[in-house]
């Protein structure tokens, strides 16, 4: 397979936080879209709960993973998403994974 990394975040909001969590991690999407190292990095909305959202992210290697955990947007992120909301996240290992 390959060295890419790949994690998904599941998010939960805390009661009444929903919107303010929706503005902090739709504030994620362009810059880390914009990372050298990003391939993927999606917001999604659960269909059944509008509190719980999904955060698909992929990346190319595991060192730019680690750049994006360092740099400044999800510094921000990672001091606010504790009062917002529950989360839960995966680091994911490929099994079958489609390569496009």
């Amino acid at each position: 397979m390959t060295n890419r990394v790949k994690t998904v975040a599941l998010l939960t909001a805390r009661m009444g936080k929903t919107a303010e969590l929706r503005t902090l991690l739709e504030g994620l999407i362009a810059p880390s879209r914009s990372e050298p190292g990003n391939l993927r990095y999606d917001l999604w909305r659960d269909q059944a709960d509008e509190n719980r959202f999904v955060l698909d992210e992929l990346y190319v290697d595991a060192a730019a993973f680690a750049a994006h955990r360092g740099s400044p947007h999800f510094q921000h992120y990672l001091a606010r998403i504790g009062d917002l909301a529950e989360r839960v996240s995966l680091g994911l290992e490929p099994i079958a994974v489609r390569q496009d």
